[in-house]
């Protein structure tokens, strides 16, 4: 019954991964189209990333369902880049990181203007877009050489730790990382956003005049616009996220759990439908986008 039920979940996560990679490719010739690609390029490499997540994760999983016999160096390497994930969580992870780069990024250009246009070049969006590309290979594609092995035939990742205070540390730090500290920056910047809007509004309005109405209540709307996308970041992500982060932290107490069991492809099924896609427009004044 439980080879079933990982079996049904591991095709649902197989048909999510092709359309999430279809949506995303969508998303890209669009941007390329549009030639909007050369001035949004964190939103851009959030796409590739999502590309790249979702593409592998199609792979893999179709890797898993034809249950191949491992053995030799092609074997080897299934295991380490396609059965474990690795490259599924390189995109996923990086992702992470990138859409908090974005909110970073929109927080400078609301909360600091001067600054930014001052100080930020552009070697620090392509340094910023390499790192999330460094992270999910640190997090993801290194630790499976260490900690996966080919068994009997069999693929058994993210499970041969130097130690079980290696392995708890492991997964608190991703927990911690990619849940807990990714949430805070989200509510922080967001928050300070929608704070600094309201004071420009209070501002105007005490000016007064006959453009106050009109520029109130385009104010509004961009209050509006920002506190949706707050709750769509935030909600989003905390619901994604929030099934893998508990599956981790019952693997800490629970030893005898395999890391990649139906649970966790049931936690990846509600993971890729509910992650927040920024957008280049429509969330703040085309001034500081």
């Amino acid at each position: 019954m439980t080879n079933d039920y990982q079996f049904y979940f591991e095709c649902a996560v197989v048909f999510l991964g092709v359309v999430g990679t279809a949506a995303n490719a969508l998303i890209l010739y669009s941007l390329v189209a549009s030639k909007q690609h050369k001035k949004h390029m964190l939103i851009v490499n959030q796409n590739v990333l999502d590309l790249f997540s979702s593409f592998f994760l199609v792979v893999s999983n179709a890797v898993k369902l034809c249950n191949i016999y491992l053995t030799g160096a092609v074997g080897y390497w299934l295991c380490i880049l396609l059965l474990s994930e690795s490259l599924v969580w390189l995109g996923a992870n990086g992702s992470a990181v990138n859409l908090a780069a974005v909110t970073v990024d929109r927080y400078l250009k609301v909360i600091h203007p001067v600054g930014s246009k001052q100080k930020l070049r552009p070697w620090m969006m392509y340094s910023a877009m390499a790192f999330t590309w460094l992270v999910g290979i640190a997090y993801n594609v290194a630790p499976a050489f260490e900690t996966s092995r080919v068994i009997g035939g069999m693929c058994l990742p993210y499970v041969f730790f130097k130690s079980d205070v290696a392995k708890t540390a492991s997964r608190i730090l991703v927990v911690l990382c990619f849940y807990v500290i990714m949430l805070f920056i989200f509510i922080f910047c967001y928050g300070r956003i929608l704070l600094a809007i309201r004071r420009q509004a209070n501002v105007m309005v005490s000016y007064g005049g006959p453009s106050s109405s009109a520029s109130q209540a385009q104010t509004s709307q961009i209050q509006c616009n920002v506190i949706k996308t707050m709750i769509l970041v935030c909600v989003l992500y905390a619901v994604a996220r929030l099934p893998l982060s508990v599956h981790l932290m019952v693997l800490i107490f629970d030893p005898s759990i395999t890391p990649l069991d139906g649970r966790f492809f049931a936690s990846l099924f509600i993971a890729y439908p509910s992650t927040p896609q920024p957008t280049p427009s429509s969330t703040l004044p085309s001034s500081i986008l």
